[in-house]
């Protein structure tokens, strides 16, 4: 991540970053600004379509004058996402500079600082395979404030929140051929080494089948790549609350003998995006020092074909002793995560239970590419997290769990049916992993983020390919509780 820091009137003599807001205008600064780089600003955005629009942005070269480059943001109404906004499009706009000095409004909030540094950080993302160090740093960012002790700790919260973003992200961007479910064990527990309050433990094949975790067995059962379950552990004295949060992990998923085609195959190595994001919030939450118990449940599978692989028509039996018939086994997602709920229930006694998984396609057909969906009987705890998945500047809805679905997850040989063709498919997903909430049904929350965990393009603060969406959400979640 490239160095960013907060400072009073520095010097800017190579880019230096204006705000502008609707209409064109230009704020007031606590870094003075001359008459002549002003009137230069004001000519500019006469020319400008939008000037002001958050994350529109105007660069005019000055080559032989100080500052060297004079680059107008458009930061929308002002708030965070606008400033983050701002961030990511300053970031893009200008990749072949060294030294960026941003002057903030006189009265810039400390919301405003940590939009403007999440979107400077998380533009600048690339993701390389082990081994290649092609990537620079990126230019070092000053940002112009009246009082930067006013906003060291909300650039601290930003920078811890973007650096387990990116963990994600390259956790999720791995390819497949390194990334089975062992391999994906020892990144987490290496992450976890040598955080004070920060507990980790691996089951490993035997345990999980000497334990009765069926449905992850099921389905890592065709890889020659072993399943594993995660349990990772933030737990300060201090805590009141136990979270629990629970990710789907498919290292790769190919459909099982329930086939995909190859164009749904290709980008599966991003089917454990949920996993990702849990642990690396997790980890966020213990740099954060964050006041609450988190409890991180990662089951790990590849979805694999070959003579040992589940079948359609199997009845699996979970752990706890309940069982499903699962019909499709590219619905293998559901069958893991069943196993970790049911575990969390009766085995961490939380007082919140949240899971999230790259489960529907369906996901993607209701709410778009952007937005993840939302499950729960709580209003409370559906709300809370909506309203902090917009602060983060995440996109989430609350989806319906209607009672007449529940049939269809009937069967006749098990208690449940994990896959119907019958109904909206991300909602009868929803209802089969309510089953496993047992007595928290109304303390329990399901994301499902397929659609939002992947982008196709560079969007906003968005890289192409993993987004590790979920991070930023949960960690301000978290910090609410």
């Amino acid at each position: 991540m490239q160095p960013i820091r907060v400072a009073a009137q520095p010097t800017a003599e190579r880019t230096l970053v204006l705000p502008v807001l609707p209409g064109a205008a230009l704020s007031d600064t606590a870094l003075p600004v001359t008459d002549e780089v002003r009137a230069e600003a004001a000519v500019l955005l006469t020319e400008a379509t939008d000037a002001g629009a958050a994350g529109t942005v105007q660069v005019l070269a000055r080559p032989l004058r100080t500052p060297r480059c004079l680059v107008l943001a458009g930061v929308g109404s002002g708030d965070e996402t606008g400033w983050r906004a701002a961030g990511a499009a300053v970031s893009r706009a200008v990749t072949a500079e060294t030294s960026i000095t941003v002057a903030m409004p006189a009265d810039a909030s400390q919301e405003a600082v940590r939009g403007l540094a999440e979107g400077l950080w998380l533009a600048a993302y690339t993701f390389r395979v082990p081994g290649d160090d092609s990537v620079a740093a990126g230019p070092e960012v000053t940002i112009a404030v009246a009082e930067p002790d006013r906003y060291s700790a909300v650039l601290e919260a930003a920078r811890v929140t973007v650096e387990a973003t990116l963990f994600a992200r390259d956790l999720t961007n791995m390819p497949s051929s390194i990334k089975g479910p062992e391999w994906l064990a020892s990144e987490i527990r290496t992450a976890a080494t040598g955080r004070p309050g920060v507990t980790v433990s691996v089951r490993e094949p035997d345990q999980l089948a000497s334990e009765g975790f069926g449905g992850i067995l099921a389905v890592g059962g065709g890889s020659a790549r072993g399943p594993r379950l995660v349990e990772l552990a933030w737990q300060p004295p201090t805590a009141r609350t136990h979270v629990v949060l629970v990710g789907k992990g498919i290292t790769f998923d190919t459909g099982g003998i329930s086939i995909k085609p190859v164009d749904g195959m290709k980008l599966m190595r991003k089917d454990m995006g949920g996993a990702a994001a849990i642990i690396a919030a997790t980890l966020g939450a213990a740099a954060l020092q964050l006041p609450v118990r988190v409890t991180a449940l990662a089951p790990l599978a590849e979805n694999m074909v070959s003579g040992s692989a589940f079948r359609p028509g199997d009845v699996v039996r979970h752990y706890g002793g309940m069982t499903s018939e699962s019909t499709n086994s590219d619905a293998e997602g559901r069958l893991v995560l069943a196993d970790a709920l049911v575990y969390a229930v009766r085995r961490l006694a939380p007082d919140l239970l949240i899971d999230l998984a790259t489960l529907t396609g369906a996901n993607a057909v209701a709410l778009g590419r952007r937005t993840a969906a939302v499950y729960s009987d709580s209003d409370a705890l559906a709300d809370a997290l909506i309203a902090a998945a917009g602060e983060a500047g995440e996109q989430a809805w609350r989806m319906p769990l209607p009672a007449d679905y529940i049939e269809y997850l009937g069967s006749d040989i098990a208690d449940l049916l994990s896959y119907s063709d019958r109904g909206a498919s991300s909602v009868t997903a929803a209802l089969y992993l309510r089953e496993f909430a047992g007595d928290m049904r109304d303390r329990w929350l399901h994301v499902d983020m397929s659609a939002p965990s992947w982008a196709d393009a560079a969007d906003g603060e968005l890289a192409k390919g993993a987004t590790g969406w979920g991070v930023r959400t949960l960690l301000r979640w978290l910090a609410t509780l």
